[in-house]
């Protein structure tokens, strides 16, 4: 090999080495100034405001709620918005996260802000605020919740197929997809439900201290705008984020100058990465897995009308 030909490799080799120390120097100094950015919006380390965006199908989030739970002890969070845009999800799931809100509801202020839906869990979560704001053109309520379970046994016996099921008791395959419900099925069933429904009611009637038969006369299971929300007591007013902000201010005596930190499960670096691209990312993993999944549960979950 030439002398030429090894001063070639060695400007190459060197040529690489500078690219990837230019690389890591630049992106060391972009993670330093959203950093520092982000600590001159008083987000991080002083006092600030939390919100916690709730978007998509509602489940069980361990994380998340302890990331809520964690706010009630922060001394640094001044108040908690709850942004919401979901149409729900599973009752344990709105529960969870309803129950982790009132924690925080109960040491410092908490508003509630509705995007274009906010239904059934999604309204359920809302519950503790002490003030929950929508759009007029909202879609909130849908007060109730569902089970749903295919059952193909017409088209099993047209292929000549015969399923055949070993079960402990009459009622452990209830539901099955391989026969129609049995009356004491459909009755142990409808019970479960109703059960559930009632925990949900209660959770309105306390959060909007209204009479819980007044409530299971607003709850069954319609969905109501914000400006009909507004009129039966399920929502306080009508509004924003700006606007929930200023009833901070004025009623609870938060500044509205204080920056505003994003609830995440995820390590400083990553959201100082993600920055404002995060909740496009969790918004789309929420609607893969939830239309990738049976819904197999007991579902407080709004069921857009069928064309």
């Amino acid at each position: 090999m030439s002398l030429e030909t090894d001063l070639i490799l060695d400007r190459r080799r060197l040529k690489r080495r500078l690219v990837f120390w230019r690389s890591f120097a630049v992106l060391a100094v972009v993670v330093a100034l959203v950093a520092a950015l982000r600590l001159g919006n008083g987000a991080i380390g002083g006092a600030h405001l939390a919100r916690l965006s709730v978007t998509g199908i509602i489940t069980e989030d361990r994380k998340l709620v302890e990331a809520v739970n964690a706010l009630a002890k922060d001394d640094s969070v001044k108040a908690l918005i709850v942004s919401i845009n979901s149409p729900g999800g599973s009752v344990a799931g709105g529960e969870s996260l309803h129950d982790a809100i009132g924690r925080v509801a109960a040491k410092k202020p908490v508003v509630a802000v509705m995007g274009g839906l906010a239904a059934s869990a999604g309204y359920m979560v809302a519950l503790p605020a002490q003030r929950i704001f929508a759009r007029e053109a909202t879609l909130t309520g849908s007060i109730g919740v569902l089970l749903e379970s295919g059952e193909i046994s017409g088209l099993l016996a047209k292929l000549g197929i015969t399923p055949q099921v070993l079960t402990s008791g009459p009622l452990k395959d209830q539901p099955s997809l391989t026969r129609p419900l049995t009356p004491e099925g459909r009755q142990v069933l409808q019970g479960l439900i109703m059960d559930m429904y009632d925990q949900f009611v209660t959770m309105v009637a306390d959060g909007r201290h209204m009479d819980a038969d007044r409530v299971r006369q607003l709850a069954d299971g319609r969905a109501y705008t914000g400006r009909q929300a507004l009129s039966l007591g399920l929502v306080d007013a009508i509004g924003d984020e700006t606007t929930a902000r200023e009833w901070l201010a004025k009623e609870k005596g938060v500044p509205t100058t204080l920056g505003v930190e994003d609830v995440s499960t995820t390590g400083f670096a990553g959201r100082a990465l993600a920055g404002s691209l995060a909740p496009l990312f969790d918004g789309a993993w929420k609607m893969l897995i939830s239309q990738s999944l049976m819904l197999d549960g007991a579902w407080a979950l709004w069921h857009r009308p069928q064309e």
